[in-house]
């Protein structure tokens, strides 16, 4: 529980959760929330002390708009770490809300900021209903060590991208596509998929005249009879290339008939020439076998 509530927070903190893949809410079973907030608080005091306002190592809201967006928020659900908060310097505490309803302000929007909702689910199962029930996110973080859930999760929710027993991280790998999908977002970039996307591919086609291409086309031209349609739709009809499929096969009948006719030209030849060449061959074996024998001796 320890690393997962570092990472959780550790993601949740950066900017003051100003950024587009801070995690936005947390779905977990009800006792798990019970030690998620217990170690939570224990991580906070670890990070930014007792005073968390005068630590250098946690920003300020961006503006005064958005700051008091964020303090209406602090009236859903219950308070249960954090919740300090300091117009002057649009400053507002890392917070945890617990007993928030899906339908709280809280959870309509991109909350974007140092507040983290806590709601509760059963299962993998429910948690993926409720996911998906709503606008697709651009971020999705699994903690578990269970190696099913995992996978069904990952396979089941529609979003941006995902990074399992961890935050943000994702992000950070290059190779790895970044985007959303629906609501969060089209399209994606990091390494070749930047060039994919923010590239236009342009379409030309370049023909000749030639008059035989010319007599095919002209089906086009009107007037237009049944007999043209019938033209146009074999021309322009989708035709399978050919399947190699039974390659393999084929390839073993012709090598099959070469042999065959390699053979019977072989045959060909007068069959008593045959029997006193291997006639001839076998005595001589039958001679010398004696002597390398006894030589032996």
């Amino acid at each position: 529980m320890n690393i997962t509530v570092k990472r959780i927070l550790w993601g949740k903190c950066i900017n003051a959760g100003q950024t587009c893949i801070a995690p936005d809410y947390i779905l977990c079973p009800k006792e798990v929330q019970s030690s998620f907030v217990a170690k939570a608080r224990e991580v906070l005091q670890e990070w930014y002390g007792s005073n968390v306002k005068s630590s250098p190592d946690l920003c300020r809201i961006i503006s005064d708009k958005h700051y008091k967006r964020l303090v209406s928020f602090l009236n859903n659900g219950r308070i249960a770490v954090g919740g300090e908060t300091n117009s002057s310097e649009r400053f507002i505490s890392p917070t945890i809300l617990v007993d928030v309803k899906p339908t709280d302000p809280v959870m309509q929007e991109e909350i974007f900021g140092p507040i983290l909702p806590i709601l509760n689910v059963d299962s993998p199962s429910e948690a993926i209903s409720f996911i998906n029930s709503r606008n697709q996110p651009l971020a999705f973080y699994i903690f578990t060590k269970n190696s099913k859930d995992m996978k069904m999760l990952v396979e089941n929710v529609t979003c941006g991208g995902i990074t399992c027993n961890d935050t943000v991280m994702h992000a950070s790998v290059d190779s790895l596509p970044f985007g959303g999908v629906g609501y969060s977002g089209m399209g994606a970039y990091h390494g070749v998929y930047s060039f994919n996307t923010f590239t236009h591919k342009k379409s030309c086609l370049i023909k000749d005249f030639s008059p035989l291409a010319e007599k095919l086309a002209s089906f086009r031209y009107p007037p237009y009879s049944q007999k043209k349609i019938n033209i146009l739709s074999f021309l322009l009809a989708k035709r399978k290339g050919l399947s190699l499929k039974f390659l393999p096969y084929l390839m073993m009948f012709t090598f099959g008939v070469a042999a065959t006719i390699v053979f019977r030209a072989i045959t060909k030849r007068n069959p008593s020439e045959m029997w006193t060449t291997v006639s001839a061959k076998m005595s001589g074996l039958w001679h010398s076998t004696p002597s390398i024998v006894a030589k032996g001796v």
